[in-house]
């Protein structure tokens, strides 16, 4: 199964979080399934970074190559498709990185790993 990472699940995971479900964990651990973290998120964890809001032990760009390499992540770029599906997503959440997220799952097809419910909000099925 191809499945995209939230930001928040991705941090989890890549740090072996108290806070990630057991239903999550084996999602992550299932080698027959293939994870994508979208540069959105990346794009997210570093203007976090930039404010100081999400701080690292290392570089934000060592610990992110550093985590997809170990976790076989596979990194899912922002296409066209991606930026306009946004536009047709009513506005039950109003983070622009949650949006994207939510249009990139639609748009390809994906389940996203995810605590957090205003992804429920949309056509989007949530694994947690």
């Amino acid at each position: 199964m191809r499945v995209l990472l939230d930001t928040q699940a991705f941090l989890w995971l890549g740090t072996d979080s108290p806070m990630l479900s057991k239903k999550a964990k084996k999602i992550f651990l299932d080698t027959q399934n293939d994870l994508y973290l979208s540069l959105a998120s990346i794009w997210e964890m570093a203007i976090k970074s930039s404010l100081g809001k999400l701080t690292f032990h290392k570089s934000l760009e060592t610990f992110i190559l550093d985590k997809l390499q170990e976790n076989n992540i596979q990194q899912l770029g922002i296409d066209f498709r991606h930026v306009t599906r946004v536009s047709q997503l009513p506005f039950h959440h109003r983070d622009p990185f949650d949006r994207l997220l939510a249009s990139q799952a639609l748009e390809e097809k994906m389940p996203i790993l995810s605590a957090d419910v205003a992804f429920d909000a949309y056509d989007v099925e949530r694994l947690w």
